[in-house]
């Protein structure tokens, strides 16, 4: 596959299922996700309520008619920073066998053209402390473990 002919664009339904395909692929995301036929009405309420928002965008990366790559971002503005809005990526996966090829860094060089483009403060991410892959290949990218973050799960 040639990085060149990448495509990153806004995913529509009809990407769902691959999209799910890459979170359930994924042995270190503890999500529970799953390709399992019952789960997709529950993938299909969350693509609904990201389509509706205006402040969230799911995107995909697509090789050769195929969804290799997704990430999501938000647009988020606080008092902090004098008002300032900042971007969060999200849910940052590629699939297995194009990892290493550029996939990933031409996602998250999308995403930082998009808050470029929107006069954003910011763009940060948060990726499992486990992923010490992810880690170096972000700080490659010019981003700074700066914060420590905590979760409390609901559900």
């Amino acid at each position: 596959m040639q990085v060149q002919s990448l495509q990153i664009r806004a995913a529509t339904e009809n990407d769902l299922e691959a999209i799910v395909s890459l979170f359930a692929d994924d042995p270190l995301g503890g999500h529970g996700d799953t390709t399992d036929p019952e789960a997709l009405p529950d993938y299909r309420a969350a693509f609904a309520r990201i389509a509706a928002s205006a402040n969230e965008t799911l995107y995909v990366a697509e090789l050769d008619g195929e969804v290799v790559g997704t990430f999501q971002t938000l647009i988020t503005t606080t008092l902090t920073g004098r008002g300032a809005s900042n971007m969060i990526v999200e849910a940052v996966q590629t699939r297995a066998d194009v990892r290493g090829r550029g996939v990933g860094a031409a996602m998250i060089a999308h995403a930082i053209d998009k808050a470029r483009k929107g006069d954003m403060r910011l763009v940060q991410l948060t990726s499992n402390a486990v992923r010490r892959d992810a880690h170096r290949f972000y700080e490659r990218l010019g981003f700074a473990p700066s914060h420590i973050g905590f979760k409390l799960k609901l559900k």
